[in-house]
């Protein structure tokens, strides 16, 4: 009777871990919506509920931390569940990153609000909905360890890569055609590079996916579009 009660409380115990995994997906995915609602729709109410709602999403990480600490220390999982574990903290450190980027976006279509809209927000929209769809594609995969979607999560990273330096292209003509559109340029090109982050970071959870269903890591080579015009600098 003892040992099936901790067997029932370690059970629950990952079912937590993963839950609150879940939780964090869920917000930084409604926080990427939100922020390019408020890039579209040009409304600082909103961005500002994004930029104040990133503290939750970094309290949610050092909550899964804790757990990890726990788990590890008390339980002494191996095989499956010790991945699981691992894999859920190097999950919600790629969540909070998604979270800071979606807390970048925000904070520059508050400067952008106050300009004339580009024609060009039309592209980073567009790049953004496909790097929402990744998202909600990858956390699903996670909630129900389908190693399938993960993988088709983690080949659509070359069609997010295609599109962000597509509408690179596009911003540098803007700027070379009319110098008074590089100030809102510039802020297009940061953000579309923390979209294109985010992409990133969404193939980073599908290969902890299947790691963690698995025990294996992918061996192809992860995909990149166009890689002599691949943008390498870092956004901030």
């Amino acid at each position: 009777m003892a040992s099936e009660h901790l067997v029932k409380s370690f059970d629950e115990q990952l079912e937590r871990l993963n839950a609150s995994i879940s939780e964090m997906g869920g917000l930084a995915e409604s926080q990427l919506q939100m922020a390019l609602d408020a890039l579209s729709r040009r409304d600082t109410d909103l961005a500002q509920k994004v930029i104040a709602g990133d503290a939750r999403v970094d309290q949610l990480e050092k909550d899964v931390a804790q757990q990890v600490v726990r788990l590890l220390a008390l339980r002494q999982p191996m095989a499956i569940d010790l991945r699981g574990i691992i894999s859920a903290l190097k999950i919600s450190s790629d969540i909070e990153r998604i979270a800071d980027y979606a807390a970048n976006l925000a904070k520059r279509s508050l400067v952008l609000s106050q300009m004339q809209p580009m024609r060009s927000m039309g592209g980073l929209d567009r790049l953004g909905r496909l790097v929402l769809a990744v998202l909600k594609d990858v956390f699903d995969a996670f909630a129900t360890n389908d190693v399938q979607k993960s993988h088709s999560v983690w080949l659509r990273d070359q069609e997010v890569d295609d599109m962000y330096t597509s509408l690179f292209r596009e911003l540098l003509t803007y700027m070379m055609e009319d110098p008074r559109n590089i100030t809102a340029c510039t802020h297009l090109l940061f953000m579309a590079k923390n979209i294109e982050r985010i992409g990133d970071h969404a193939t980073n959870v599908a290969e902890l996916i299947q790691f963690k269903v698995t025990g294996k890591e992918m061996t192809e080579a992860r995909p990149k579009g166009d890689k002599a015009n691949y943008v390498k600098a870092e956004a901030v």
